[in-house]
């Protein structure tokens, strides 16, 4: 099976899904969990994206995520990966596999397409059965306990224009 191809432009937001090797649960450790979630947030700090969600499951991880103007997607899932990869084994003295080869994306197209995967990010571990409530789990974006980017400018909701219609409201 050849790689996957895939279609990013310069400035685009995506919905990235990609799975551990085998599609083994090896997340659920919670060092290897926080290993991902640190290189996440790393190369957030350094510049590499900007990251505007994200949901770690026990055998994949979503991202919402705008690459920056020097990094492709493909370099940014690259860096994510191979980042954790390399610490966590480096950490656990072991040779595995983390992740399976390639990663899924969807270019956002529009402020409801985003909210819609916000949504559906922080509903994973509802799904799941894993807690009640998105905010609980400890390896999301939902709880806000992460410090992570605002949605990106162009798909901002509009504010809703209000009509003055009050006392001293010009006539509209």
């Amino acid at each position: 099976m050849g790689r996957l191809q895939h279609h990013t432009a310069i400035g685009g937001t995506y919905f990235v899904t990609t799975k551990a090797a085998q599609n083994v649960a090896v997340f659920q450790v919670h060092e290897i969990a926080e290993i991902v979630i640190a290189k996440l947030l790393h190369y957030r700090m350094a510049g590499a994206y900007r990251l505007h969600e994200f949901v770690l499951m026990p055998n994949h991880l979503h991202l919402l995520l705008t690459p920056s103007d020097a990094t492709s997607l493909e370099k940014a899932m690259q860096l994510i990966k191979g980042g954790s990869s390399h610490e966590i084994r480096q950490k656990r003295g072991n040779r595995m596999e983390i992740w399976q080869a390639g990663f899924h994306e969807a270019t956002i197209r529009d402020t409801a397409d985003y909210l819609s995967r916000v949504r559906y990010i922080h509903a994973n571990p509802v799904a799941a059965g894993f807690v009640g409530r998105a905010e609980d789990w400890r390896w999301g974006s939902a709880g806000e306990q992460f410090t992570l980017d605002p949605i990106p400018q162009g798909l901002k909701p509009r504010e809703s224009q209000a009509i003055n219609v009050g006392a001293k409201a010009p006539t509209p």
